[in-house]
């Protein structure tokens, strides 16, 4: 990923947690020597000293078929992105898009059995535990649960290389900084606002 020096992030504790709260990911890996993609949730795990993403797609999906013949595959994580106007700067300029992205390369190996049923266990927990009447492992029939099983495939990637581009006008002075942030909350758009939040949290840290 091409990222201008303004806006390289190498925090590992922040990005850690930006893929924990964007775990809705796109994978891409290459088949027949063409790119395909996936749209898969993602759980972060670290085993001993290496961190992994684990997941799973549907049996008929393609994409874990190419896991054997890829050496490394391309994970995207998305953050919120919005329109920035350069109306909002203080002298003539072009407009831009802000944006936090985080690239994820790695090799991708099956799983199954008890290490996938952990991997679906930790993923309702992640998403149900909250709400009112969570539906978790223990709560679904185990008939159900094999019949389920038998129509997906987990896996995981091992991380080797993480590439993270947190755009959020670091390039521009003070003025300009904070006058983005104001006309982004009168946008009264959920993605706007989100930038907002990730550049006031950028200029603190």
């Amino acid at each position: 990923m091409y990222i201008p020096k303004y806006y390289i992030k190498t925090d590992l504790e922040e990005i850690k947690e930006f893929i924990k709260d964007n775990s809705f990911a796109t994978i891409v890996s290459i088949r027949k020597g063409k790119p395909i993609a996936a749209h898969v949730p993602l759980l972060l795990n670290k085993i001993k000293d290496e961190y992994y993403l684990t997941g799973h797609c549907a049996y008929g999906n393609p994409l874990w078929r190419t896991f054997e013949d890829i050496d490394e595959i391309l994970v995207i994580f998305n953050g919120p992105h919005a329109y920035i106007s350069s109306s909002w700067y203080e002298k003539e300029n072009v407009p831009t898009w802000n944006y936090q992205s985080v690239h994820v390369y790695g090799k991708a190996s099956l799983i199954a059995g008890n290490e996938l049923e952990q991997d679906l266990i930790n993923l309702l927990e992640k998403y149900e535990k909250f709400r009112e009447n969570p539906v978790l492992w223990d709560k679904l029939s185990p008939e159900m649960l094999q019949q389920e099983l038998k129509g997906i495939k987990g896996f995981r990637i091992k991380i080797e290389e993480v590439q993270a581009a947190y755009k959020l006008s670091q390039n521009r002075n003070a003025n300009d900084y904070a006058n983005i942030i104001s006309e982004l909350y009168k946008e009264e758009d959920p993605n706007a606002s989100a930038v907002a939040e990730a550049m006031k949290k950028n200029k603190n840290d």
